[in-house]
């Protein structure tokens, strides 16, 4: 896929302008059937993301035979990509499709539903939210803001970043001006680089510009159509600050729950269903992708030296334990639930999973 088919319009100045200058029609309402307004933080048709915003939308329309229709807009064609929440506060939406992190800014909370630094695998992540609590807490911080969040997609464990020059400690990153978001964003930036959070379609130009030294997005499906081996050619793996990210639908609570209770039935399990299906198509298409990445694009991998694992995972206890000590009732009611359920969930994982893939590793051949 070319960056262009995809990149066309996604935060750039001239859509947020005409979406700034337009006003917001009402979704329509006629014989029974209603139709809402999906924005997004992707590009459209973005790997993974986009097609997965998309495909969650259509999941609901043909569930509810079209008496709930979804219409979806890429990053930056209604709205900019990281006002997507806001447009759902405000009511310009009725649902946003993105990351929990981007909003860590209205309540740091947040930031443990999407990927928390040496935190839960993708299926722990699922397991805290389904079964032990966490969705409890998550409505109790969205109930603020007067709006719903849901499970909607999964990454798995991302890729680390591009850089331009190759890491041999930390004495490496001082000054390095990085991409990454969320509470890994603020893990490098104890390591000393230079964070700052872009929409998918404004960091390649940063990149090329010189603005970054380095970026991370998700990993090999979505790198490979945004073009950053281009720039950047050392690819780290794996990324210690984003170990199961997963995206989040979010709908006006209010107009959510006029909804007859099959729609509102149908929204929850079609998360449910993208959640895994996301998964799937990043399992599949993260190793075709990273192949082409090294074989036709030079791309070198590399893993990050252990110094600078150590130095991350210490400034993921430092940060996890000051929100743990936060003022705020509903942080520290987060990272508590989330430190506590990781220490169970780690148990199996470490104990049946990682000992499986290990010996796997060792002695299958085939």
């Amino acid at each position: 896929m070319k960056r262009r088919h995809f990149l066309k319009g996604a935060g750039a100045a001239g859509a947020a302008s005409v979406a700034a200058a337009t006003p917001f029609a009402s979704p329509a309402i006629a014989q029974g059937r209603t139709e809402w307004r999906m924005v997004t933080t992707w590009p459209k048709n973005f790997p993974g993301l986009g097609v997965g915003a998309q495909r969650l939308a259509d999941r609901i329309t043909a569930m509810s035979d079209g008496r709930l229709n979804i219409r979806v807009f890429g990053g930056g064609e209604l709205v900019p990509p990281l006002q997507a929440l806001d447009a759902v506060i405000e009511g310009a939406a009725e649902m946003s499709h993105g990351a929990a992190y981007y909003w860590q800014g209205k309540n740091r909370g947040l930031s443990f539903f999407t990927g928390v630094p040496y935190g839960m695998t993708s299926r722990e992540l699922s397991a805290w939210v389904r079964y032990q609590g966490g969705q409890e807490i998550w409505d109790e911080i969205y109930d603020q803001f007067g709006v719903k969040g849901f499970l909607s997609g999964d990454t798995g464990t991302q890729a680390g970043g591009w850089f331009k020059r190759e890491l041999t400690g930390v004495a490496d990153i001082r000054g390095l001006r990085f991409r990454t978001p969320g509470l890994g964003g603020q893990v490098w930036d104890r390591l000393g680089a230079t964070v700052v959070n872009l929409p998918a379609g404004e960091i390649f130009q940063a990149l090329q510009s010189g603005a970054l030294d380095a970026a991370e997005f998700v990993g090999p499906y979505n790198d490979l159509a945004l073009g950053f081996y281009q720039v950047a050619k050392n690819y780290y793996f794996p990324s210690f600050i984003e170990p199961g990210l997963a995206t989040e639908l979010v709908v006006s609570k209010a107009k959510f729950l006029a909804l007859p209770k099959d729609l509102q039935t149908i929204i929850e399990v079609a998360c449910q269903a993208e959640y895994d299906q996301v998964a799937s198509d990043f399992y599949a298409n993260d190793p075709v992708a990273l192949r082409t990445l090294v074989n036709q694009h030079g791309a070198i991998v590399r893993r990050f030296p252990d110094e600078i694992l150590e130095a991350g995972a210490k400034a993921a206890v430092d940060i996890i334990t000051e929100l743990r000590d936060s003022g705020d009732a509903l942080t520290r009611k987060t990272a508590e639930s989330f430190v506590a359920a990781l220490a169970l969930l780690r148990e199996r994982t470490d104990t049946v999973d990682h000992a499986f893939v290990e010996a796997r590793r060792k002695y299958l051949e085939i």
